[in-house]
């Protein structure tokens, strides 16, 4: 079986930075575990497949080791492709997802995600998460990902956690976010009970992210930057229960598998 694959850095302009996220359009859906494997054939923190649905398409996302119900540079790598190699017409894609609708529109020279809002409420930190970062956050909220935040931007580059630690704390993820020297606010990702020990540039993690810094910075509209090694630059809307998550995408690599 031959299926078109591609290779797109999400959140980025430049050559070999960003989310990198393998993508593969399908004409149907694939059995689960085959895409597994070649999720973890792939070894990106995310592959995406999507199918067609009439008009829109069906995404779903899977890290080396197992599916997730919402990702973001995937979700922005699959419409890229879409709208870059497989001449899709309209302005706006629509993708149904695990986390339900998800749309990507043109915005210029971004592409935009319309995504979900995860507000994060306090909570207590997890036994073990300070040993395993390495640094204790002067707050702690939780969603669907933990919240932790710090000082500065120098203290969130300087984390450097130990992923055997944080993989046995009982949670799907850390973010960890700080205001930025030259964004509204910097942030990182780790995910080592996923297969992810720090994703490069995480949609996602957007979806948390945007509501606490809107409520403490008091406005909307937010420029944020992932400070991982790779690197990714954001552009951010908070609208209630939905947020809006821009970035560039380009094409590393295209090809086929045999699958």
């Amino acid at each position: 079986m031959k299926i078109p694959y591609y290779e797109v850095h999400s959140f980025t302009n430049r050559p070999r930075s960003g989310n990198p996220a393998g993508v593969c359009p399908l004409e149907r859906w694939l059995d689960d575990s085959l895409m597994q494997d070649l999720a973890a054939e792939n070894n990106l923190s995310e592959t995406a497949f999507f199918a067609p649905l009439g008009s829109e398409f069906g995404l779903r996302w899977f890290t080396p080791t197992q599916e997730v119900d919402l990702c973001g540079h995937a979700t922005l790598a699959s419409a890229w492709v879409l709208f870059e190699r497989l001449g899709f017409p309209g302005r706006t894609i629509t993708f149904h997802s695990k986390s339900g609708p998800l749309t990507v529109t043109r915005d210029g020279t971004r592409l935009a995600l319309d995504f979900p809002a995860r507000p994060a409420a306090p909570r207590e930190a997890p036994a073990g998460l300070v040993k395993a970062l390495g640094a204790a956050p002067r707050e702690v909220l939780g969603a669907s990902d933990l919240l932790c935040v710090f000082d500065s931007e120098r203290d969130v580059r300087a984390i450097a956690p130990d992923f055997a630690a944080l993989g046995a704390v009982d949670l799907f993820a850390v973010i960890v976010t700080a205001p930025g020297d030259d964004a509204d606010f910097v942030s990182r990702f780790f995910a080592p009970r996923a297969g992810v020990p720090e994703d490069p540039v995480t949609g996602r993690a957007h979806c948390t992210l945007v509501p606490y810094w809107a409520r403490r910075l008091g406005k909307r509209a937010l420029h944020a930057r992932q400070v991982s090694a790779r690197g990714g630059e954001l552009w951010c809307e908070d609208r209630g229960d939905r947020v809006k998550i821009a970035g560039h995408a380009r094409l590393y690599l295209e090809g086929t598998l045999e699958a």
